[in-house]
């Protein structure tokens, strides 16, 4: 444990960095993705930084795989909201777990196979 952890302010409430969102998708249904994930987060007790992949596999972004990458080691929640068919090959030893409590059926967890 870094003894700088210590000191550090707890946050009062989750932090939720963005990426890759798309045009393609009201702001509104944006709006109501992002609320539902903040209360679940909260739900849990977790209220440190969290990310969120707006994934469109119809037109892939390959810069949010660097992303997955650069933020899977940081031991921080990642979500991908899948705008296409499919969802964004994970890395080895990974998986994309479908959050079944949202009602759209297109938001996943990125997590660490068994």
């Amino acid at each position: 444990m870094n003894l700088l952890n210590l000191f550090k302010p707890k946050p009062k409430a989750p932090t939720i960095d963005s990426y890759g969102q798309p045009n393609s998708i009201e702001p509104q249904e944006i709006q109501s993705i992002m609320e539902w994930l903040f209360a679940s987060l909260m739900s849990a007790g977790y209220f440190g930084r969290s990310h969120i992949i707006w994934y469109d596999s119809d037109n892939p972004d390959p810069s949010l795989e660097q992303v997955v990458k650069k933020v899977m080691h940081r031991e921080e929640p990642v979500f991908l909201y899948r705008i296409g068919g499919r969802v964004q090959t994970p890395r080895d030893g990974y998986y994309w777990r479908m959050m079944n409590e949202h009602p759209s059926m297109r938001v996943y967890q990125f997590e660490v196979r068994d």
